[in-house]
């Protein structure tokens, strides 16, 4: 059998040559369902395009790709500076390449590489919570940077660097519930998230379990499942609602700082005070955090330092001097203005 062309491609996904063109462009003008079925057709056939393969013919690739998921979240944008300057140590280059919301990133990460002729790769964010066997089948080194898995995961077929989600949420909510807050409501990821939202909410349960206090579903919200994950619009439209339900609690705990800029929104548009109506307290420890009015109680990651680790875990895997692991690193606890004791 011949090698598989683009109107294989076009074929077995019922569409045209010129939609699959869109798709490996990733080109914004083609159904989001659409464009993953063919990346998903793509990596499953081994698909090279011609140019590709003319340059597979000239000489391997030295590329790096950093993978995106929610590139416009403001909490990645300190990291891409760090990518660059760790890669121009070696004598490896890089390209970030954007992931949509709907996208499966493995998928888009399988033909990219096929494309590209990738050295190694780099997830930053996504949900892995179901993606075991898909992992699996990924054909060079990858690191997991800023993305929670689930323990039943096997953990020798990937790495990653992170925080404990669950252990960080864990401290957040201790801190409020040792602040006298026993009505503390959450807005998780969404219904279906299974990675660092779901983490973070099993997190809060303990927490809560702990000191003896009731886990209330009505004070457990999830984001909108039509408006972008982890944004402010999120943040915003979640706690609007809660207020308009007359929901009682007294402190919020909001699983990403730029969702809680929104609720911080949603509160003082409704006439209510940050710390003396509600406390909000969140989770990354953005720099935009400590310069929010009232500055934001957050528990901080380092992403800086995890995203220099990540480059060099990977090319260690890529020039096989390390096999997978996972490296934790410690959040830290920063108190700002938004969180008062009862």
């Amino acid at each position: 059998m011949g090698a598989i062309t683009i109107k294989d491609i076009a074929k077995m996904c019922g569409v045209g040559v010129s939609t699959v063109s869109r798709a490996m462009n990733n080109h914004p003008d083609i159904n989001p369902e659409t464009k993953q079925m063919i990346m998903e057709a793509i990596a499953r056939r081994g698909y090279i395009p011609n140019n590709s393969a003319r340059n597979l013919k000239r000489s391997e690739s030295d590329t790096i790709a950093v993978l995106v998921k929610g590139i416009d979240n403001p909490f990645f944008q300190g990291m891409f500076k760090v990518f660059e300057q760790q890669v121009q140590k070696t004598k490896y280059s890089f390209i970030i390449h954007r992931v949509e919301e709907r996208e499966d990133e493995i998928a888009v990460a399988q033909a990219l590489e096929l494309e590209k002729r990738l050295k190694g790769i780099i997830f930053l964010g996504g949900c892995f919570g179901d993606a075991g066997e898909r992992m699996r089948r990924m054909d060079i080194p990858f690191v997991l940077c800023t993305v929670g898995v689930p323990d039943g995961v096997d953990k020798s077929i990937y790495s990653a660097i992170s925080v404990d989600d669950c252990k960080e949420s864990y401290r957040l909510v201790r801190y409020l519930c040792s602040l006298g807050h026993r009505r503390i409501a959450i807005i998780c990821g969404k219904d279906d998230d299974e990675s660092i939202g779901k983490l973070r909410y099993e997190g809060y349960v303990q927490a809560l379990e702990e000191q003896g206090i009731e886990v209330l579903p009505e004070l457990v919200r999830y984001m909108k499942p039509e408006l972008p994950e982890y944004s402010p619009e999120n943040g915003y439209a979640v706690a609007k609602e809660m207020l308009e339900e007359g929901l009682d609690f007294t402190a919020l705990y909001v699983v990403s700082d730029n969702t809680a800029f929104g609720a911080c929104k949603a509160i003082l548009e409704a006439g209510k005070r940050i710390p003396e109506d509600y406390s909000v307290a969140a989770f990354d420890g953005m720099k935009m955090s400590r310069y929010y009015h009232p500055s934001l109680t957050t528990m901080s990651q380092p992403c800086e330092e995890m995203a220099a680790e990540s480059i060099r875990l990977l090319i260690d895997l890529i020039e096989g001097r390390k096999k997978n692991q996972q490296k934790i690193f410690p959040a830290k606890l920063v108190e700002g203005e938004s969180v008062r004791r009862l």
